[in-house]
């Protein structure tokens, strides 16, 4: 797993969240809102093409039927007012501008074989005979009169023929679409005044629309110029912002933050404290303006699998960005880098989603169905083997993301407003960060830095927990590795009591433990 906008590969975490054992089951806080699906755009893009225009001397071709279906690309269905079969927008079938209808005399010719024969009966446009102007009635082509006018007719038509050329693409489409007995338009145009584009209440758009203006995209830059760009949501009226420790890192030491809001208004700002191990940071925009609305907290607990979420970020710098999924699973334990700043991992039980999260939603508020924040988006797995998210190009959603339960990140920035450095419950002893094939975490034989694996007078050590022993359940949740044990113990409080299930030379045994506390990084 991978902090979702760095690029440092870190320690595999298991594949699957702890399992509550015979817990009941916890009820969704509130019903979701599905967003109505749009509506499928056209099959393609249509092209209009005038057909080309007949020889002034050519005798008029006699018209075909319009075909009984509709091309490939063409929108399905046909516009009232179109005749039946006949693709959408296409010219019907007309004499060509410029032919000379049957029984007028050519241009040059004599006057000797006048009057000409009668014209024979011409076929229908369409499937209907009979008469009038509308769709289907018979073509019955003027007869010319005798005598000195016959010029002036050959004349009218060429230069009727002319002009047709110069318009008959746009003609043909008119045509089509108009009958001769109803010049009004058939299409109806929806409203646009504002009262008809409010959007339903519980909708996306709505959802969205109300939380935008309570989330920032941030620019951090370390003091030598380096830095990125992540996301952060407004947590309180007095400026303080919610977000990712990883993203204001590079400039938490003599660095400079820069706050976007979606109305483009830019604010500086400053570290309040931060919380490597939570992977959770607060700041505050100097100079705060008035009126600022934080995001309603949800209550993470309450989450159920399959409630709709809304992540809303900057990916890839493009601020103000919308998507939206579900939770896919909870209680997923999560170990990520933050990036390479202090070379240390943070540890989560995280809410699992397919909300499209890419590197630049860090920090971002996750909602539920009624708006309230319910985590934040923190971490992706990323599609390469490697982990990766630099090297030869940053790796993009697909649909592995995962975010920090806002109950415990509340409780974080509570703590980091309060005195500047966050606080970690413990059980005081240390546990393998590796797989080892065994169903559980191992508390290690030898503690870190030449420390003792438990610590004497502990909470462990008060349990009665000694170096081997495998730690199979902290209170109803599956233990299934070291990375799993603590970010569930993270989700507590100093002072809670928990019960513990270990092994111990093949046999199970169980102990409660009071968690102790642990002051700032180290």
């Amino acid at each position: 797993m991978s902090t979702e906008n760095e690029g440092n590969e870190v320690p595999q975490a298991p594949s699957a969240p702890p399992a509550p054992v015979d817990a009941p089951a916890v009820p969704a806080d509130s019903a979701d809102s599905a967003a109505p699906a749009a509506p499928a755009g056209p099959a393609g893009p249509q092209r209009h093409e005038a057909a080309p225009s007949a020889p002034a001397h050519a005798p008029s071709p006699a018209p075909e039927q319009a075909p009984g279906h509709a091309p490939v690309g063409a929108p399905q269905g046909t516009p009232e007012g179109a005749p039946h079969g006949a693709p959408y927008g296409a010219p019907q079938a007309t004499v060509p501008h410029g032919a000379v209808p049957q029984g007028s005399v050519p241009q040059g010719s004599g006057a000797g074989n006048w009057p000409p024969p009668q014209p024979p009966a011409m076929p229908s446009y369409a499937t209907d005979g009979g008469s009038g102007s509308g769709w289907g009635a018979t073509y019955h082509p003027q007869e010319p009169k005798p005598g000195g006018r016959r010029g002036g007719l050959v004349a009218a038509v060429l230069a009727a023929a002319l002009l047709a050329g110069g318009i008959g693409g746009g003609v043909g489409y008119w045509a089509a679409e108009r009958n001769d007995s109803d010049t009004s338009s058939t299409t109806v145009s929806a409203p646009d005044t504002p009262a008809d584009l409010k959007r339903a209440p519980g909708s996306v758009a709505d959802i969205a629309n109300k939380a935008l203006p309570s989330v920032v995209t941030i620019e951090a830059q370390s003091g030598g110029g380096e830095g990125g760009t992540g996301t952060g949501f407004v947590y309180d009226t007095q400026g303080h912002i919610l977000t990712n420790n990883h993203v204001v890192a590079s400039a938490a030491e003599g660095g400079k933050l820069q706050v976007t809001f979606s109305n483009g208004k830019k604010y500086a700002a400053e570290v309040v404290g931060r919380a490597e191990g939570y992977d959770v940071a607060v700041i505050k925009l100097k100079n705060a303006p008035d009126g600022l609305q934080p995001l309603k907290l949800g209550n993470s607990d309450r989450v159920a699998v399959g409630d709709s979420t809304i992540a809303i970020g900057a990916p890839f710098g493009l601020s103000n960005t919308v998507t939206t999924g579900i939770v896919s699973a909870k209680n997923r334990p999560v170990t990520s880098s933050d990036g390479g700043q202090s070379g240390k991992s943070s540890y989560m039980s995280a809410l699992q989603t397919d909300a499209s999260i890419n590197p630049g939603n860090s920090g971002g508020p996750l909602l539920d169905s009624r708006g309230a924040v319910i985590g934040i988006n923190s971490a992706i797995k990323p599609a390469e083997s490697g982990g990766g998210l630099g090297g030869g190009g940053q790796s993009g959603s697909i649909g592995l993301g995962f975010a920090i339960p806002v109950n415990q990140a509340k409780q974080v920035a509570q703590q980091l407003i309060r005195t500047g450095q966050p606080v970690y419950p413990v059980i005081g002893a240390s546990v393998s960060l590796q797989q080892e094939g065994t169903n559980g975490a191992t508390i290690s034989k030898d503690g870190v830095g030449g420390s003792q694996p438990v610590t004497p007078n502990g909470p462990a050590a008060k349990a009665g927990l000694k170096p081997g022993d495998v730690i199979t359940k902290l209170d109803d949740m599956v233990i299934d590795s070291g990375p799993t044990l603590i970010g569930q113990i993270w989700t507590h409080k100093p002072g809670d009591k928990v019960k513990i299930t270990y092994e111990r030379d093949g046999k199970e045994h169980t102990a409660d433990v009071t968690l102790g506390q642990r002051k700032g990084d180290s």
